[in-house]
């Protein structure tokens, strides 16, 4: 199986991120394709980018950014979770995202975007997927969005989602699974 982390963007007080990535978590665990780990960017808490060198180099002086790259590194995949916030993805991801370079490239992405509104997080998607084209992160067209979140949050603080949620889910896990394996053989020839 492979390596699969699970990234949630949210910090503030309050926030579904954690939620949601529970839930996605689980299902990758369940599709039998990965060995799944979620990483909340709220309680590992990186600094602004703080790298004397550029991140290119990976001569990391600190070492908070030594345990996010050994954590990042040994992923074969990622599905990223993310809110929308002022019609992008939070700040805490961006800053995530800019502290390593070699450690994302040619390895898949799922995304699962949310939002209060209607909108379902695409404009966040949108944005996030550019930004990891540019770190050879391979973002997929399958993707989980989600409209009007506090209607899936059940009384108890759970994630109820709505069956299209589901069958999007159910869509982009096998397409994650495919696109790990192409990509491994890439990273391989490397």
């Amino acid at each position: 199986m492979y390596n699969l982390k699970v990234i949630t963007s949210t910090v503030r007080p309050g926030r579904k991120g954690p939620i949601i990535a529970k839930w996605i978590a689980e299902q990758a665990q369940a599709s039998g394709f990965f060995n799944v780990e979620v990483l909340d960017l709220g309680e590992i808490n990186l600094p602004v980018m703080n790298e004397p060198v550029h991140p290119v180099m990976k001569q990391y002086t600190h070492e908070h950014t030594k345990a996010w790259s050994a954590k990042i590194d040994e992923a074969d995949a990622f599905i990223f979770v993310t809110a929308e916030y002022d019609y992008s993805y939070p700040a805490p991801l961006k800053n995530a995202l800019e502290y390593l370079v070699q450690e994302w490239s040619t390895k898949p992405a799922g995304i699962v975007s949310y939002s209060i509104g209607p909108f379902a997080g695409v404009r966040a998607a949108k944005e996030l997927r550019n930004d990891l084209l540019s770190l050879k992160c391979i973002s997929l067209a399958e993707m989980v969005n989600i409209p009007l979140i506090d209607e899936s949050i059940a009384e108890d603080g759970s994630f109820n989602p709505k069956q299209q949620i589901i069958r999007a889910t159910n869509t982009m896990l096998p397409a994650l699974n495919k696109w790990t394996k192409g990509l491994e053989m890439i990273r391989k020839d490397q």
